[in-house]
């Protein structure tokens, strides 16, 4: 995002510079406007590729999805005069998508995406369909896109073309978390639905842009969650006792793996530590302690590396044919397969399951008095003679575990799974869009379990009055206290559990700087 800003809000331009990961998270959350590059070299590049593809299609070349049929029917020739009626027809005989519909933020990201695919310069697309892109990101008129139907390999076609039939004034959109129908939507905006032409429905349809939009969005999630666990490591070795010298900066050194180090650096900070303070407790905590910024700092180095990888998906010609913008040759190819971002998305997930697991093991040491040094079993905090009638955070705790091996059982890579479909055509699929929902899905069990872990050790810090709790773990207790008492006797804690959730989520929590 640039240093524009329009009503309030900053401006993300979509032309000649890359879309990042985090345009599309604020795109997604509503918290950015999007408008397209005005620059002659742009809106040059964009009218060059579509005027030369005219040329193409006036001069009777033969092209794949527009004088031609779809997939195995590539050999069908299709007079040049069915071609508007072709690329229609493309759009609705994909609407057979199922499942949930994405949510809004995981819809506007897919939108998003589309506009970095297609302003590569080699779509061929009338500029109008970049225009309206934009124009229903900002009055966010948000396709209903179903999430199931894509293999990830002719792109996501089927999910992709509620999105092509939405800029057509056809099928439903939501506005406002309310479902409409998208004519009715685009009128009360303004907006006139537009006619898609040739090659321009399978442009918007045959990219990777689902599966690329839902995992920046698990992207950006997975790097918070990071530093999330790094806290929760600090308060985990407050409240137990543990000792802070299984962070000193020289153990990382000796084995530099970046991320590990970065996350004993946050825990370091949290634990006020200085090195060589003595220690009288346990010599040596349990693994899910002292290796904490070992099974962290794996998902921290992967982050890295995968960036690179999305942003390239994210803003890559990622369909096919592709028309060069200089020449008007047209490249029949396989852009379209979405291996990179479904590996991407099957190793995030792998590594934040990691993360989910080691924050259920700190809960369960927590919970039992054996592990906890001196914590009462399942941090029942009653006192009075009906304190054995309670059980405190008993439930919570196989809550936890419950979620924890719900996330480990999606770790299965779906690339592995790749199947043969439609006539033996797309014989070799990415799976990239299932992986990306796996993904989503096991970020989001981590977080319900971080939310839970957090609620506990604020229980801790109470139950310990404080006592050897350092700033860190003190200013997440008060902040999580104005949103949820401490727990004295059995009562339900999913709503505290939704209180924390939204603290995470809307960046509300002392958690301290991350990455």
């Amino acid at each position: 995002m640039g240093n524009i800003r329009e009503g309030g809000l900053p401006v993300v331009v979509v032309g000649l510079r890359p879309l990042t990961i985090e345009d599309v998270v604020a795109l997604s959350a509503g918290k950015a406007r999007i408008k397209v590059d005005d620059r002659p070299e742009f809106r040059g590049l964009i009218d060059s590729g579509y005027k030369n593809f005219r040329r193409q299609l006036d001069s009777g070349a033969r092209i794949y999805g527009v004088t031609t049929g779809f997939g195995e029917s590539c050999n069908n020739e299709v007079p040049v005069e069915l071609a508007n009626e072709l690329a229609l027809n493309l759009i609705r005989f994909h609407g057979c998508g199922s499942g949930s519909p994405l949510t809004d933020e995981e819809s506007a990201a897919v939108v998003a995406a589309c506009l970095g695919s297609l302003s590569s310069g080699w779509s061929a697309v009338n500029p109008l369909v970049i225009e309206r892109l934009c124009d229903l990101l900002n009055h966010r008129i948000l396709p209903v896109i179903p999430c199931e139907g894509s293999v990830g390999a002719s792109g996501d076609l089927t999910p992709l073309s509620y999105v092509a039939a939405v800029l057509i004034g056809e099928r439903e959109v939501s506005r406002d978390g309310i479902r409409v129908e998208a004519a009715k939507a685009l009128l009360e905006a303004g907006l006139d639905p537009i006619k898609l032409g040739p090659k321009e429905s399978l442009a918007v349809m045959n990219g990777t842009s689902v599966m690329t939009a839902l995992t920046c969005l698990a992207f950006d999630k997975a790097r918070k969650l990071c530093r999330v666990a790094a806290t929760l490591t600090a308060m985990g070795s407050d409240v137990m006792q543990g000792n802070p010298a299984h962070f000193d900066d020289r153990i990382f050194a000796a084995k530099p793996h970046p991320g590990q180090r970065e996350c004993a650096r946050w825990i370091r900070e949290d634990l006020e530590y200085s090195s060589g303070a003595e220690h009288q407790g346990r010599i040596q905590d349990r693994y899910s302690i002292r290796c904490a910024p070992h099974v962290i700092g794996v998902l921290l180095d992967a982050l890295r590396w995968m960036r690179p990888w999305l942003e390239t998906e994210l803003n890559g010609a990622n369909f096919n044919p592709l028309i060069d913008p200089e020449t008007g040759d047209v490249l029949h190819g396989g852009n379209f397969y979405g291996g990179h971002p479904c590996f991407v998305a099957d190793a995030l997930k792998t590594a934040v399951a990691s993360v989910a697991d080691l924050m259920d093991r700190q809960l369960a040491l927590l919970c039992n008095s054996t592990t906890s040094n001196g914590l009462p079993e399942n941090l029942i905090a009653r006192a009075g003679d009906d304190k054995a009638a309670h059980h405190g955070f008993k439930a919570m705790q196989i809550s936890a575990s419950a979620l924890a091996a719900e996330a480990l059982k999606l770790t299965m890579p779906a690339g592995s799974f790749s199947r043969s479909t439609e006539c033996h055509n797309q014989d070799k699929v990415s799976m990239g869009t299932i992986a990306a929902r796996d993904c989503v899905r096991v970020v989001s069990l981590a977080e319900t379990i971080a939310a839970i872990c957090i609620l506990a050790m604020c229980q801790a810090v109470d139950i310990r009055q404080g006592r050897n709790c350092h700033a860190r773990a003190l200013a997440i207790r008060d902040a999580v206290r104005a949103k949820a008492p401490f727990n004295s006797y059995d009562r339900r804690q999913d709503n505290d559990i939704a209180a924390v959730l939204a603290m995470l989520h809307g960046g509300e929590a002392p958690i301290g700087d991350s990455l």
